[in-house]
């Protein structure tokens, strides 16, 4: 309820603000000025695509599963490059699945589009902005799916990794342009019960950041929001008005970030006790196999971890990322450890002085110091 409120609060406002524009310049010349933006949108980005080299590039990013069977969910995109023009083709991709991370074609194509927007952040966003793009409907898998697959996930998680898979190949192309993998997932946790002391049934959600990768220019953002929004966690205090939850620890996730010349940004790692009552988890997350990739001699990011402790038993969900039905009574706890960002260049090439800045920070211990970056205090 609270997307649909906003949803219409910002159409209420755009109607009154085009509104006291056509009324103040009549609808001629705003629509004349609506055209030229479009124009220039579509100007800038094909001149963007001017600068990267005609030809394919190819990259594959699998989603852990779909949290149902045990199968990697293969996201296979090839990229054609010609002149002002760019063709994605997801078509080898994995066939629907039974679980809710199937995509529908309006979430893919979105997926194409904001990655566009982060690969060439500085073209204003309007239709023109995506007229060079062209996307193949991938009829067949599971980024097409069709009534009646479940698609509870695709805006969350499986939009992310088409993005990476894009960023991937993109990579090939224009590497000192581009960047290592960001931390790829939501972090999705929901935690529902009952409250006894509110007698009352409560339903929390909580989703997280994690690192960006390294890029050229410098290190990846740490507790990065999702590469598809912009929204941050919720603060734990107003959590922990609402629900009966303790947060115990709320901390950048140490030694989470890919290694690199520039290193990628670190993780989070948080743990929330149940206090009072009884409670579900459930987890929907990704990157629970593999890290966020490294780029050019970086390394991958850490992979997402879960643990749930219940009467003092650490359980996890199947592939570190997905799973249900863990009954929590008063004192067990949750614990989440998001990726890392992958890192970018060959870690030997990291200054000195940035490696030392690191650990006196505490990011890293020396022991991370040494194996990744060859460091010795």
């Amino acid at each position: 309820m609270g997307d649909i409120r906003a949803q219409l609060g910002a159409l209420s406002v755009g109607e009154q603000r085009l509104t006291a524009l056509l009324d103040t310049y009549v609808e001629q010349k705003v629509s004349a000025v609506i055209w030229e933006m479009r124009r220039r949108s579509e100007q800038m980005m094909r001149a963007n695509m001017a600068t990267i080299p005609d030809g394919g590039y190819c990259c594959e990013s699998c989603m852990d599963s779909d949290g149902i069977d045990d199968d990697l969910l293969r996201i296979d995109v090839t990229v054609r490059v010609e002149g002002s023009e760019i063709h994605f083709d997801f078509c080898n991709s994995s066939p629907p699945c039974r679980g809710p991370l199937n995509s529908v074609w309006a979430t893919t194509l979105g997926s194409v589009y904001c990655g566009m927007k982060h690969i060439f952040p500085k073209v204003p966003i309007n239709s023109g902005c995506f007229a060079p793009i062209h996307v193949e409907e991938p009829h067949g898998t599971f980024l097409y799916a069709e009534y009646p697959r479940p698609v509870a996930g695709c805006a969350a998680e499986t939009s992310q990794r088409i993005m990476e898979a894009m960023f991937g190949a993109l990579g090939q192309a224009i590497p000192s342009r581009m960047f290592a993998g960001p931390a790829g997932t939501s972090g999705n946790f929901a935690l529902g019960g009952q409250d006894p002391k509110r007698q009352g049934n409560f339903v929390m959600y909580v989703f997280s950041g994690g690192g960006y990768g390294g890029w050229p220019d410098g290190d990846g953002i740490s507790n990065g929001c999702s590469t598809i929004g912009i929204s941050k966690t919720q603060p734990a205090e107003v959590l922990e008005q609402h629900f009966p939850v303790l947060f115990e620890e709320y901390a950048l996730r140490e030694n989470s970030a890919g290694a690199g010349r520039n290193r990628g940004g670190f993780g989070v790692s948080y743990r929330v006790r149940l206090l009072r009552g009884q409670a579900r988890a459930s987890f929907m997350m990704d990157h629970g196999r593999t890290g966020p990739f490294g780029m050019l001699g970086g390394r991958d990011g850490a992979v997402n971890d879960v643990e749930v402790s219940i009467n003092g038993e650490i359980q996890r969900p199947a592939y570190g990322s997905k799973g249900d039905g863990f009954e929590l009574g008063a004192g067990d706890w949750v614990q989440v450890r998001t990726p890392g960002g992958g890192g970018y260049g060959d870690p030997s090439e990291r200054p000195r002085e940035l490696v030392r800045r690191d650990l006196r920070c505490g990011y890293f211990s020396e022991a991370t110091a040494e194996s990744d970056y060859g460091y010795v205090p």
